[in-house]
């Protein structure tokens, strides 16, 4: 029996190489990206597949700059060195993330979540995620048909990530049409 490879954990898009000495602009997709990019962290590469494709880099230094950091790591010194990665994405092994509190959620985690109104009625399944200017919309496959249903307090009233539910409220009609 083989060790199941960790599972990896996308915090940071790779933006572009900033100055001449090796520094990266990332852009941070994490909530607490000064205990991801803390100096003598190791972070991974990954593609938009979610494949590692290089790493780990350790972080030799890093800093808060506008909405996004700077980060420089051990052994890169030059431009060069970063310009291939632009666009793909830093990642940690999810087990050295710190969990999720209260009713925060992985999205990765909510392909599968039943959705249920608030009086208990089941109404679907979550079976795709879609990230769209007006915020993250949830497709449900509900016993007719599938709908949309955006990620927000108004509809999302509830999230039970152990019991892998979301309660919801949902427009008038919505399940009518």
């Amino acid at each position: 029996m083989t060790a199941e490879a960790p599972r990896h954990v996308a915090v940071a898009r790779l933006r572009k190489p900033h100055g001449l000495k090796g520094d990266l602009v990332v852009f941070p997709l994490t909530n607490d990206p000064s205990t991801a990019f803390a100096p003598g962290r190791s972070l991974w590469v990954v593609d938009l597949a979610g494949t590692v494709t290089g790493g780990p880099l350790v972080i030799e230094r890093s800093r808060a700059y506008h909405r996004e950091w700077l980060l420089k790591f051990r052994g890169l010194e030059n431009r060069e060195a970063l310009e291939p990665w632009r666009g793909n994405f830093l990642a940690l092994p999810a087990d050295q993330l710190a969990p999720p509190v209260d009713d925060e959620v992985y999205l990765h985690e909510l392909e599968g979540f039943a959705v249920q109104l608030e009086d208990g009625t089941a109404v679907g399944l979550v079976s795709a995620l879609y990230e769209l200017p007006a915020g993250l919309t949830l497709e449900v496959q509900g016993p007719r048909r599938e709908f949309l249903l955006p990620y927000r307090k108004e509809f999302v009233r509830g999230v039970d990530r152990e019991a892998r539910r979301l309660t919801v409220t949902l427009p008038d009609g919505l399940l009518d049409l």
